[in-house]
């Protein structure tokens, strides 16, 4: 696991991110184990406690689940809840801001569909 670290989140934080990226993009899948507390610090180089708080928070969600004595792993249905929370912010983040501004400019549901449609094609 490759990580480095930006100065724009608290560590704990960017950890629990990572781990929740690597459930949507498959490269954690439900039953595998991740890395404990003690492996996190260590290849991180950051003080255990720190790596607990962002492994706790993705327990807490009830993303990670521990097998006590033995380590953390990913949940049934983690992905599947991940990307339903990501997919409600996206739409508070981006579409309801969206359709405000379409409205106040006065853009069809037609025309929003067309816009995003060429915006889609030059993504292609």
């Amino acid at each position: 696991m490759v990580f480095s670290f930006s100065s724009d989140q608290p560590i704990f934080r960017q950890i629990t991110v990572r781990i929740a990226n690597d459930i949507v993009n498959g490269e954690l899948k439900e039953g595998d184990q991740v890395p404990s507390t003690n492996e996190f610090a260590k290849l991180l180089q950051i003080n255990p406690a720190t790596a607990a708080k962002g492994i706790n928070i993705l327990v807490d969600q009830e993303i990670l689940y521990k097998k006590r004595g033995i380590g953390m792993f990913v949940s049934g249905g983690a992905r599947a809840k991940l990307i339903k929370e990501r997919q409600d912010s996206f739409r508070e983040t981006y579409i309801a801001p969206m359709l405000n501004e379409a409205n106040q400019i006065e853009l069809s549901d037609e025309q929003i569909k067309q816009l995003i449609d060429e915006e889609r094609g030059k993504r292609k």
